[in-house]
């Protein structure tokens, strides 16, 4: 089942990044060689701090990633020295 294009979704915010689902610029060149395709982009739904919420405009995949792995965001609750 294809999910609908979320209604936050506009194509004025994007992202480039692999989709995990129909992996659709696996033989794409510019995406190869990590450069900004005009054709496989992705919807940036919303984001918080270093994750990323996502959908594909192809197959309608929704699914987040954080873009800072290992780095852990502060607890807003501490206080800041």
């Amino acid at each position: 089942m294809r999910l609908p294009i979320d209604p936050q979704a506009d194509v004025a915010r994007r992202a480039w990044l692999d989709c995990p689902v129909c992996d659709d610029a696996r033989h794409c060149e510019p995406c190869a060689d990590r450069r900004n395709c005009g054709e496989h982009w992705r919807y940036l739904i919303s984001s918080n701090g270093p994750v990323v919420h996502l959908q594909c405009p192809r197959c309608t995949h929704m699914w987040s990633v954080n873009t800072r792995p290992g780095v852990t965001r502060r607890d807003d609750s501490t206080p800041g020295w």
